[in-house]
């Protein structure tokens, strides 16, 4: 399938091979990278019925790496995924109930990160070679939680790589922030910034666009690049397991092929459920993604009115990951239902850097109602929902996890199969879990950690056992406007 060049969301007229947006990550103009024919596409989906996760992931990465070789994809592939998740099987999918749960958290730091994270830095190393590129890379990533660590992981110690993490001070979880501070790897730095994700994720992007800085790099022989979702390369890799978890029902006979499914995805920056959207583009039968938010609502305010304002309260959540009022995946989103107007797309993103809102035409809000549904869930509801499957299902979920089956239950759909993305293991955000679950009070994050495995029989991910014995290797905290100066000074340590 012959794929055209990468393009801005924001100008048709800046585009790129696949290779160069991978390494490049965000457009000149602020852009996000997307292909203009990606909805005249069709996939028979029925053709990787036999297939295993590692020869899907191949054929899709086929699709949308079209300067990558086979070979080099495939390479790429079984570098990421062999040896490295818990099952060879790399998503399973579990029955809950009448409803499905991917477990998409079996990697090596316990979050859906990690599939692509896995990935990136070997199709980095590729692209690198293949555009005969001289400079190093110099990676900036804005984290929530889960983002940070899965990308120092992946990217420790990479040749021609250097990593920088910024996240919220006190605005992770703490066995998160441990993730983080602890991270081992020469090429890597992390620091707090006293601020929100928001904040954090404005200053990495404002860096693209800054020309002085981008100079300065240039002097330095250093090229800029992101382990967000705002890279191709990371939002690609997260097709396959809508495709496996669907073709992973018909094989089990649960629905017959081209029966059509709905998925429940707790939803931040947007990028896990956009993955779903292109997936629905290429003709994977779906009924309706459901966005699924905590108290930090904006995503549901906007697909029931089509109205996007973040100025708002940003509220501190049991689901941290998600506490997002700019979610940056939204505007790829907006470029499709617009009819790929990218003057159009150019205009709401100022408007929101601008006003700090925008709101889209009826047509195009009747589009993305067509694909997408909605709802919320508080703190309280999501620890009632954690109490309640467990007690009914005996099934643990973390508190994202959570916020998506109270959606569930409030959309209601009965006519269709319902698959929720479980989005990071429950032990990572244990204090939480722990206090829906019982009414004794424990202090210790590793002790409540200890507590929830021993009541509830589970095992807790080897990746996060004496974490908390672990050395600091990083305890930086920022202001938020000072994130250029911390970068430069610390390049100095890094190269």
């Amino acid at each position: 399938m012959d794929m055209m060049n990468y393009e801005s969301t924001r100008n048709k007229n800046l585009n790129f091979k696949a290779s160069k947006a991978i390494l490049q990550g965000l457009s000149d103009d602020g852009g996000l990278f997307v292909l203009r024919d990606l909805n005249k596409k069709k996939i028979d989906f029925s053709q990787f019925l036999d297939k295993n996760y590692y020869e899907i992931a191949i054929e899709i990465l086929k699709i949308f790496l079209g300067d990558f070789t086979k070979e080099e994809i495939k390479e790429c592939v079984y570098k990421a995924y062999s040896h490295k998740f818990k099952t060879e099987d790399i998503t399973p999918l579990v029955k809950v109930g009448d409803d499905y749960v991917l477990e998409l958290f079996n990697g090596p730091t316990s979050a859906f990160k990690d599939i692509a994270l896995s990935l990136l830095p070997h199709l980095t190393e590729v692209a690198l070679k293949k555009n005969n590129e001289t400079k190093d890379i110099l990676i900036l990533t804005a984290t929530s939680g889960d983002t940070g660590k899965a990308a120092l992981e992946g990217f420790k110690d990479v040749p021609r790589t250097n990593i920088i993490v910024f996240y919220p001070n006190n605005g992770v979880s703490k066995v998160q922030e441990l993730q983080m501070k602890t991270q081992e790897g020469k090429n890597l730095k992390v620091c707090a910034i006293n601020g929100n994700f928001d904040d954090a994720q404005r200053g990495v992007k404002s860096l693209f666009t800054d020309k002085d800085f981008i100079n300065f790099l240039e002097k330095k022989n250093l090229k800029l690049s992101s382990a967000n979702s705002i890279n191709i390369g990371r939002l690609i890799p997260q097709m396959v397991y809508y495709i496996k978890s669907y073709l992973e029902l018909v094989k089990n006979t649960d629905i017959e092929f081209g029966d059509k499914v709905n998925f429940v995805v707790p939803s931040g920056n947007f990028g896990n459920i956009l993955a779903g959207y292109y997936t629905k583009l290429l003709g994977l039968p779906i009924n309706k993604l459901i966005c699924a938010s905590n108290e930090n609502n904006i995503l549901y305010d906007f697909i029931n009115m089509g109205i996007y304002d973040r100025k708002r309260e940003f509220l501190k959540t049991n689901s941290p990951s998600m506490d997002i009022l700019v979610s940056s995946n939204l505007e790829r989103l907006l470029y499709y239902v617009s009819g790929q107007d990218n003057e159009y797309v150019k205009e709401l993103m100022d408007n929101l850097n601008t006003f700090g809102e925008f709101q889209v035409t009826k047509t195009i809000l009747d589009n993305i109602q067509e694909n997408f549904a909605s709802g919320y869930a508080t703190n309280q509801e999501t620890k009632q929902i954690i109490k309640e499957i467990y007690d009914k299902e005996n099934y643990l979920l973390d508190t994202h996890t959570a916020v998506a089956f109270k959606v569930l239950r409030d959309n209601n759909d009965k006519k269709h199969k319902n698959i929720v993305l479980a989005t990071a293991s429950p032990y990572k955000f244990s204090d939480s879990v722990y206090s829906s679950l019982f009414d004794d009070k424990i202090d210790d994050e590793f002790e409540i950690m200890n507590a929830l495995s021993k009541k509830t029989k589970g095992e807790i991910p080897k990746n996060l056992l004496d974490l908390n014995k672990k050395p600091i290797l990083h305890s930086d905290v920022i202001e938020k406007n000072k994130m250029k100066e911390y970068i430069l000074e610390k390049l100095e340590g890094l190269l």
